[in-house]
């Protein structure tokens, strides 16, 4: 059994880490084997995220003036938490898959960004895209004008040249003073003409 100043720590972290952090995701674990447990972990621990299994009284002192408080009140059973304080949607995404792999582990409720969640609003904020996924979209969206503006500047040049190319193969310019002329044909000597 921990000591009076061990649960003090406890509550201590907790609620600094829950301060911290614009989601929360609460849980059930009641059945889940060490192995998936394991697999769970790695999987928050990959998003981002830490996974943590809390006791009822713990969790709701430790968000008590927090973000997460009304999602923390009145707790009953067993219940864990997932939280971090970078991307919900990678969260929300890995919690989605481990629940589809372990039916033991269920979605009771979350908070993003201050709002409380419910089990179906969880489901589609991991069907939504990734932030780099998002990111790299709109990076897309404001680079496709420059590059047309240089594809069209280039296609000009292009053009051009293409143009001159063919030009000069057809001789439409004449010589331009290179090409030396024929020699005139001499004038009739008078003596000729008699």
């Amino acid at each position: 059994m921990k000591k009076r100043s061990e649960k003090q720590q406890d509550l201590d972290n907790l609620k600094t880490a829950l301060a911290k952090v614009s989601t929360v995701i609460l849980t059930t674990f009641q059945g889940i084997t060490v192995e998936n447990d394991t697999k769970l972990r790695r999987a928050v621990q990959a998003a981002g995220g830490k996974y943590q299994v809390v006791k009822n009284t713990l969790a709701q002192r430790a968000g008590a003036g927090t973000p997460a408080e009304g999602l923390l009140k009145n707790l009953s059973g067993t219940n864990s938490i997932a939280y971090t304080n970078t991307d919900p949607v990678a969260l929300a995404k890995a919690l989605t898959k481990v629940a589809k792999d372990v039916p033991a582990f269920q979605f009771k409720a979350g908070v993003v960004e201050g709002r409380v969640i419910s089990i179906a609003e969880i489901q589609q904020l991991a069907n939504l895209p990734s932030k780099e996924e998002l990111i790299s979209k709109i990076m897309f969206l404001l680079n496709a004008p420059a590059q047309r503006i240089a594809m069209a500047l280039n296609g000009i040049s292009r053009n051009a040249a293409v143009v001159l190319s063919e030009a000069v193969k057809a001789n439409k310019f004449g010589s331009g003073g290179t090409e030396t002329k024929p020699a005139a044909s001499p004038a009739p000597s008078p003596e000729a003409a008699q």
